[in-house]
């Protein structure tokens, strides 16, 4: 797995970050006149393709405009990284419409989460890595904006290794290896068995969600186990999945009755924990990296090796 155009940046190295909105309008804008603002006072240039006066519907500008502003970015010579602004919903609609080839041959480093999911398992189709990583929103607060978010970021960036460690409940200790795919769990399943749908075999899967009940997660895991997708990995990796409303009929169903019955099924690690989804303090994590997984006593070390 490579980058169109390898690049290596240190910590303190300026960069140049296109702002996008493929999907959902922000919902307050001042908090992205903020966003920008702190970007440029870390040093970065900042090109800004989101025009509040284009917002159309719940969307960040029409799907033609939200096209448009993608090519602009990835054809800009001056642009380092190319960032979401926000997920919600809207890329969806521009899959067919999107010639990725072009994405994945640009030499930009896109970064994002939720539904820019669908970027990464495009550009993975196509071997090049990109960051499942902060969005333009996570920079809008300066005054409470994760530390640890922020310092994931830049040392994703730094390369050509990058460290995630956290702690697992119920996890054996184990080593694994392969390369690291995955994000938004919804948005996964919402291509598979579409010309849209990326799979790595013998890797290792993370996922996240927000606002799912546990059966509608569950719903959705076993239609990945189904079709073969989950067996062929070497470990599912759990992110946040946070949001979500028990009821009275559940009955005691929550997400620990979820997941144990997911691993009562599958005959591979199932490990929670992972610092990554809809938080404050989130991991950076190259999609289509080579992984190693590390367990011991609970505690995990995740560690990708890759060229950006």
């Amino acid at each position: 797995m490579h980058s169109a155009n390898p690049k290596r940046f240190d910590r303190t190295t300026p960069l140049s970050i296109a702002i996008v909105a493929p999907s959902g309008a922000p919902l307050d804008e001042d908090a992205v006149v903020k966003g920008l603002a702190f970007l440029r006072e870390l040093g970065h240039q900042v090109h800004n393709y989101y025009h509040p006066e284009e917002k159309f519907l719940r969307f960040g500008a029409t799907d033609q405009l939200r096209i448009d502003h993608l090519y602009a970015a990835a054809a800009n010579p001056d642009v380092d990284v190319v960032m979401a602004l926000r997920g919600s919903y809207g890329f969806s609609r521009l899959l067919p419409h999107l010639d990725f080839d072009f994405f994945a041959q640009s030499g930009k480093i896109f970064v994002g989460y939720s539904d820019f999911t669908l970027m990464h398992q495009a550009l993975l189709a196509r071997n090049v890595l990109s960051i499942a990583g902060p969005m333009l929103g996570d920079f809008s607060h300066s005054e409470k904006l994760s530390a640890y978010t922020l310092k994931q970021f830049s040392e994703c960036l730094s390369g050509p290794t990058h460290r995630v460690e956290f702690l697992s409940e119920d996890t054996l200790d184990m080593v694994v290896h392969g390369r690291l795919w995955g994000g938004n769990l919804a948005m996964l399943v919402s291509t598979l068995g579409t010309p849209y749908w990326t799979q790595l075999d013998d890797g290792i899967l993370f996922i996240e969600d927000i606002g799912e009940h546990p059966y509608r997660v569950e719903r959705m895991l076993l239609q990945l186990h189904f079709a073969g997708v989950l067996e062929q990995q070497k470990a599912i990796v759990l992110g946040d999945f946070s949001g979500y409303r028990l009821a009275p009929h559940d009955n005691g169903y929550d997400f620990s009755q979820m997941l144990a019955y997911l691993r009562s099924i599958l005959s591979i690690p199932v490990l929670t924990g992972l610092p990554f989804g809809h938080i404050p303090d989130r991991a950076s994590l190259v999609v289509g990296s080579e992984a190693t997984l590390r367990v011991e006593q609970g505690c995990v070390v995740l560690e990708m090796i890759y060229l950006l």
